[in-house]
């Protein structure tokens, strides 16, 4: 309610923690190229992000800009945000402010990596996006999600292929295993096929 009824304290919070970072990452990357400027947000649950694009735009975006920009110009390649949930409302605010990379990318939350990749290209970065419930759905559900997923992950490349979140309890050790084993088993044959 904040961002309609006291917006201005929004901005004065935002402000304040850019010109904190700002500061503290200035005299970082003077001495050392930062790799990955990462931010953890969870901006969204299962049904969509918790503010719209606009807020984002006004009271998000140009803070996290301040950040990238300066970053950027001093060799930071990779801007990741953490957020679970739907994120597919606000992913072109984020990517025009900088953000590159993503994870975890829910599936249970409409993050589909192969559709992403396909709207977004080369410009969105992903890690995660393997449902981790197939884990406990058995082995036909298991290599559906990989045969899915992991070839066009591999072909496209800039993502790093794994579960979009912890695996989940009641998954049995040689579920756990069957994944490993089939996700390289695939991988591997994609790579060759390069």
């Amino acid at each position: 309610m904040a961002y309609y009824e006291q917006p201005e304290l929004i901005h004065d919070m935002l402000d304040t923690f850019t010109r904190t970072a700002v500061a503290v990452l200035d005299r970082v990357s003077q001495m050392e190229t930062i790799d990955l400027l990462s931010v953890h947000e969870d901006m969204a649950g299962k049904n969509g992000p918790l503010v719209g694009p606009r807020q984002v735009g006004e009271f998000i975006a140009p803070y996290y800009s301040k950040v990238w920009e300066m970053l950027a110009d001093r060799g930071t390649r990779l801007f990741d945000q953490d957020s679970d949930g739907d994120m597919n409302p606000l992913l072109d605010v984020f990517v025009e402010a900088g953000v590159n990379c993503m994870h975890p990318m829910e599936p249970a939350a409409h993050m589909d990596v192969v559709k992403i990749r396909e709207q977004y290209g080369t410009r969105l970065a992903f890690y995660g996006g393997i449902d981790k419930q197939v884990l406990r759905l058995g082995e036909d559900q298991i290599v559906a999600e990989l045969e899915y997923k992991i070839p066009s992950m591999v072909r496209s490349g800039g993502c790093v292929i794994g579960l979009d979140h912890r695996i989940p309890g009641g998954t049995s050790l040689d579920a756990y295993r069957f994944y490993i084993e089939k996700a390289w088993e695939i991988i591997d044959r994609e790579a060759a096929a390069l």
